[in-house]
């Protein structure tokens, strides 16, 4: 009965938590254009993606630190990380399709050179890379499906937990929205939880299994 009441409350904080973050991004990226929708462009919009991408993520890893502390199955939140797969994979794939359809629109040309030389400040190439290197490892991740029985699998897991971090360094450097105001210390608060969420998921069993 009570593991039974446990997994129907997780399942409504998973959907509740992703919806908050979701939602407190939406008003952080709203702010910065002070409400004002009517000529939003591509560059302007492409940001929340992002935002959006890694607020998924985040909660994600929240919920596995969850389910692991109540000793609850994963299988109880299937249909949380089935719908927010989706969504995170949606965002992280409009994010920068949106960033390189404009760029190529105003004449730019193609990525890497596009977005390296005419979009972001010099000095923060490495932040764009890092963002492209993890969307690729995140695409590379979703072939589990096929591959995750394969004994390397585990090192693809590993590489993507690593991008995750990354896409926060990525969003830290290069995102206005997360730069001042209460967002930004949001957005480090984030940074810190994703950090002790994967220490506590990965790092922790390693060093307990090696003790």
């Amino acid at each position: 009965m009570f593991k039974e009441l446990l997994h129907t409350k997780l399942q409504v904080l998973a959907f509740l938590l992703v919806s908050a973050v979701c939602a407190l991004a939406f008003v952080a990226w709203a702010s910065t254009l002070h409400w004002r929708f009517s000529a939003v462009s591509a560059y302007a919009l492409f940001p929340l993606l992002g935002l959006i991408a890694f607020s998924i993520l985040w909660s994600q890893y929240v919920l596995l630190v969850l389910l692991k502390l109540s000793s609850v199955k994963s299988k109880s939140l299937s249909t949380y990380f089935t719908v927010t797969g989706w969504l995170f994979l949606a965002a992280i794939f409009l994010h920068p399709s949106i960033l390189i359809w404009q760029l190529w629109r105003d004449g730019f040309g193609l990525p890497p050179e596009s977005y390296l030389r005419h979009y972001v400040a010099p000095g923060l190439e490495w932040a764009a890379l890092l963002g492209t290197v993890s969307f690729l490892t995140f695409v590379a991740y979703e072939s589990r499906r096929w591959l995750k029985d394969r004994s390397w699998w585990k090192w693809v897991a590993y590489a993507s937990d690593v991008a995750a971090l990354a896409i926060f360094i990525h969003s830290f450097k290069l995102g206005t929205t997360v730069q001042t105001g209460w967002f930004h210390y949001l957005w480090i608060f984030y940074g810190f939880t994703l950090a002790g969420s994967l220490f506590y998921l990965r790092l922790l069993p390693l060093l307990k299994s090696n003790a």
